[in-house]
């Protein structure tokens, strides 16, 4: 049976014959001097809009089985604000626990996991009013 390689950003076959799509996800990162990160860009082969979408930060993970290890590639621009970059992090934590939860089907740590993201979430904006009212 002919069976092609799979290619990035081409219609494909699987070894059954079935059609597979794939998409490429391309992300720019102007650095300064410092190799601070100055501008990030992203787009996608599969998207409407042809320009790339600006961003302030990225977070990005993948999963190597055989070594049963996390590789993560976080970047932010100078500009992040921390306000920001605090909502960033609630944002990926309560998503991370959606992807969790349609994996795995564990409620109660799911529910542990989005605790934590509300918890993490109200400690970081107490903080903030309380910096706010001393005036720093």
């Amino acid at each position: 049976m002919y069976s092609p390689k799979p290619r990035l950003g081409m219609l494909t076959f699987d070894a059954k014959g079935s059609r597979m799509h794939s998409s490429n996800i391309t992300v720019d990162v102007v650095l300064d001097v410092n190799k601070i990160p100055q501008d990030i860009q992203w787009r996608a082969s599969q998207s409407n809009s042809e320009d790339g979408q600006k961003a302030k930060a990225m977070a990005l993970a993948f999963w190597d089985g055989g070594e049963r290890a996390a590789f993560r590639i976080d970047l932010w621009t100078k500009d992040m604000m921390v306000d920001e970059m605090a909502e960033f992090y609630y944002q990926n934590l309560m998503g991370l626990a959606d992807s969790f939860e349609r994996a795995t089907h564990q409620q109660e740590l799911v529910g542990d996991i989005r605790s934590f993201a509300a918890e993490f979430h109200r400690k970081f904006r107490k903080i903030q009013e309380e910096s706010q009212q001393k005036g720093l």
